[in-house]
């Protein structure tokens, strides 16, 4: 039951093949025997196994909520939740219990689903590696694979040591391991620069990132406000339908989201005809330091969409090369302005010198933040100096203007989708990973993700196949604004065509036999 899609255990729950305690217990116990993975900060195992006896009662009395009624899921530690503490894995936050829900948590809890717990991220959702957060570093579940190890024993040269497992991408790799080691069947990240779709191409998994304003941002403990996405974290392009379905829809607490354009119950059909489509292939995206076997998958896959009839186009967006330094501007001097509210007066961490206001201010921040927030915060309040403001702050703002439309000229030349790679490469040994500062990590990490966001659009990253070291590498799908439900049908189509493999984690499970019951042969194999 644990390795089977959100879909397939809600119909379970409905024909009563299963209670939601039993299934809550189940996750539960997973999570203690993958507790060293480090996906979760904080485990609500009394608030969930009191929600799943709601739902079970709701059952019983056939008065299910829906398709989330009864189903595990799990919350990035940067999602307000009342009465459970949320971190955001900072020393600022540790201890900090929110009075309220944010509303995507809330939507969740309102049709049914149990909380699991918080996962773990970066430090205030700044990286690109869930490896820089007061918690310690998250461990890919593919590091313990079946899939992966077998790999590393035809590989002489290859390390066999504990120490040399994998990251998972960030900053919402709690999120994403929760999901890909079977403890939960959806989780929500949050995305500013790719930090849903990153950790989702190396875990194998489907990353979504919803248009801005799509999704409220509500009870989301802030890192860029304009570019700030609630996330989402699903093993099948469906499930993450069902979630957005949920999810979706205006705010009166938050004034970005607009009118749901989304019809409900929100269920994808099938693409009929794909030879009406039109792909479009970023030419910047090809860059020198992308991995060959991505570049190799990346061409299969336009070739796959071609060989179906779909048109296929190479496309220009020709201020990408300016995207990364302008993102680094914006997310700086918003960061600066964000992590202000961090005082030490409020709420939060509070150091003991008192002698004065700035003293105790200095010291808490100095004790709060790490050097990476540190680093983000002082980098912010020089671009945002009166002197330096216009030449930085401005002219990143017209860049980002410029990358905007760079997208709609694509859109607007007959492109329905964009077709490029979400990572570089497949996920990297942690010891190889820490090698490079964060500021470098996450230019690298984000370069085919960041200018998503800062163009508002949405995106989404699909496991395509498993790498010659048997790891999952992802590619990515980028649609019109407020285009998510044809984004996400182009992108069902395709997921069924390469029929990724499962996780095979037969040392960490009970439940194995029912994920290998799942596997599924590739029909279409990129890996020719």
């Amino acid at each position: 039951m644990l390795g089977r899609t959100l879909q397939e255990v809600s119909a379970a729950l409905k024909q009563g093949q299963i209670t939601p305690t039993e299934l809550c217990q189940k996750c539960l116990s997973l999570i203690k025997k993958t507790k060293f993975l480090n996906a979760y900060i904080t485990v609500s195992e009394e608030v969930a196994l009191k929600q799943a006896e709601e739902s079970e009662k709701r059952y019983k009395n056939g008065q299910s909520l829906g398709d989330l009624d009864g189903i595990p899921v799990a919350v990035k530690d940067n999602f307000s939740t009342s009465g459970i503490e949320t971190t955001c894995a900072s020393n600022m936050l540790k201890g900090y219990i929110p009075p309220y829900n944010a509303t995507v948590v809330q939507k969740l809890l309102d049709q049914g689903a149990l909380l699991m717990g918080k996962t773990n991220l970066d430090e205030f959702a700044m990286g690109s590696g869930s490896t820089d957060g007061i918690f310690g570093p998250v461990k890919n579940p593919w590091s313990y694979s079946k899939q992966y190890r077998e790999k590393r024993k035809q590989n002489p040269h290859s390390k066999n040591e504990d120490s040399d497992w994998l990251i998972t991408g960030g900053s919402s790799g709690g999120s994403a391991a929760a999901v890909s080691a079977f403890t939960c069947y959806a989780a929500l990240g949050s995305d500013t620069g790719g930090s849903t779709r990153n950790p989702a191409a190396h875990c194998g998994l489907v990353g979504f990132k919803p248009s801005y304003g799509l999704v409220s941002r509500h009870g989301l403990i802030p890192l860029v406000n304009s570019m700030d996405v609630p996330g989402i974290l699903t093993r099948c392009v469906d499930d993450a339908a069902i979630v957005l379905g949920a999810l979706a829809g205006p705010d009166p607490k938050d004034s970005t989201t607009v009118h749901d354009p989304i019809n409900k119950p929100f269920m994808l059909p099938s693409l009929a005809d794909v030879s009406k489509l039109c792909i479009g292939i970023p030419k910047e995206y090809l860059i020198p330091e992308l991995s060959s076997e991505v570049r190799s998958l990346w061409s299969k896959a336009a070739d796959l969409f071609k060989s179906e009839g779909a048109k296929v186009l190479e496309v220009s967006l020709p201020h990408t090369s300016y995207s990364i330094v302008c993102y680094h501007v914006l997310c700086t001097s918003e960061v600066a302005s964000n992590m202000a509210r961090f005082d030490g007066l409020q709420y939060g961490h509070r150091c003991d010198i008192n002698v004065s206001t700035e003293a105790m201010y200095a010291a808490t921040r100095r004790e709060g933040f790490n050097d990476v927030v540190r680093g983000r915060i002082l980098s912010g309040n020089f671009f945002l100096l009166k002197e330096n403001y216009e030449n930085y702050f401005v002219k990143a703002q017209k860049v980002r203007r410029l990358i905007a439309n760079d997208f709609v000229n694509a859109f607007n030349s007959g492109v329905d989708v964009l077709l490029t790679p979400t990572t570089l490469s497949e996920a990297v040994p942690y010891l190889e990973f820490i090698k490079e500062d964060n500021r470098t990590r996450s230019a690298q990490d984000d370069i085919f993700t960041q200018a998503v966001n800062m163009a508002g659009l949405p995106a989404v990253s699909i496991p395509v196949a498993l790498s010659n070291q048997g790891l999952p590498i992802g590619l990515q799908f980028i649609g019109r604004a407020f285009c998510d439900q044809q984004l996400l049908t182009v992108a069902k189509w395709f997921e069924k065509q390469v029929q990724f493999p499962v996780i095979q984690l037969q040392e960490l499970m009970d439940d194995c036999s029912a994920v290998l019951e799942n596997e599924k042969s590739a029909s279409v194999s990129l890996k020719q």
